[in-house]
This record gives C-alpha cells, structure tokens and sequence, in this order.
C-alpha cells in the first residue's frame, strides 16, 4: 500500500501523485500488463524513486489509478452544478462518465491482475456513481428541465450500455450522439 503518514502531502507531491496516476492511466490503457513503471515515471515527468515512494507495487499503482479515476468521476458532479445550469451539468457529467468508462476499459487487463490478488478496486464504484448521478438527477429535477419519472439506477444502466458499446477512443463520436439521444429521451415533456 501507498505510504500514509495521516498527514497532508505537501503540494508539490501531491502534484506529482496526480501526474503519475494520469500517466498509469494512459500507458496501463495501452500497454495493458506489459506496461514498464519506468515508463510510467518517464511521462508523469518523475523519477522512479518517487514513484515506488507512492505505490510500491504494480497493483497498488493500477489500483489507486483506477480509483482516481472513480474519485474524478463522482467529484465532477458537485464542480459542474457550481458552474451549470443542472442540465448542462448532468450532460457534461455524461460525458465524463464515458471518459471514465473508457479508462475504465482501457485498463481492464491491468485491473483484472488487481482482482486475481484478491484485491475489489470495483468494491465502491456502483454506489459512489449512482450518488454522483443522484445529484445531478435531483437538481436538473428540480429545475423542471428533465423528467422526474427516471431514476439513477435507469440513467447508471442507460450510460453504462452506451460505455459498452462506444467507450473505444475511436467511438467517441457515437457515444456522443448517443448520450444526446438519452438527454433527449429525458425531456421534461416526454412521459
């Protein structure tokens, strides 16, 4: 497990954290298990050092990644109603969310190794979205701009059927008109 102190990284290692669970993401998604960690501290821009400091094994790294990954999700949703009207904010959320599903995918050979050691990266997941989507839901709700009549777990099983049929990088555009035609079938005149 990563090193913790119970305190606060200082700001710079917190930023070279970040550059390294970003990189993992990138090069775990294309390299799968064959990616080299050294080539991970390469393209975060640190030493290898620094990354054994913070994750000390391969699958502590592919773990923290992939929640990271989880956390930016559902931490999205309460910065973009601060800056959205909730429907925009839902959308743009939408978005994200097939960002995720596409690191998400891209990783699947690297999260699988996770699994195999007994280790659930997944444990949280369904419950930390569908609070993220809740929220969104209830604000664009309220503001009268969607229908009230679909639920998280609607909208969760809607999102993830687009992310499996068009989380490719190449598909981006089709999940795009895809996510479109859900936020269309969420009209607040359609019932």
């Amino acid at each position: 497990m990563a090193r913790d102190t119970g305190r606060p990284l200082r700001a710079d290692a917190q930023r070279n954290r970040e550059k390294i669970l970003s990189a993992a993401v990138r090069v775990f998604a294309e390299k799968g298990l064959d990616a080299h960690l050294e080539r991970i501290a390469k393209e975060a821009g640190v030493g290898s050092g620094t990354l054994y400091r913070n994750f000390p094994t391969r699958e502590v790294l592919i773990e923290a990644a992939y929640r990271n990954e989880l956390a930016r999700l559902c931490d999205a949703g309460p910065e973009l109603l601060a800056t959205l009207p909730p429907r925009e904010a839902l959308r743009a959320w939408m978005g994200r969310f097939i960002d995720y599903a596409t690191a998400k995918f891209g990783m699947a050979e690297a999260l699988r190794s996770v699994t195999e050691t007994g280790v659930n990266p997944y444990a949280q997941s369904h419950g930390m979205i569908l609070e993220a989507l809740t929220a969104l839901l209830d604000a664009a709700t309220a503001a009268g701009t969607i229908r009230s009549d679909i639920g998280p777990s609607d909208m969760f099983a809607a999102l993830t059927g687009i992310a499996l049929t068009s989380a490719k990088p190449e598909q981006r555009e089709q999940a795009e008109r895809l996510l479109d035609l859900a936020m269309n079938g969420l009209n607040a005149d359609r019932r």
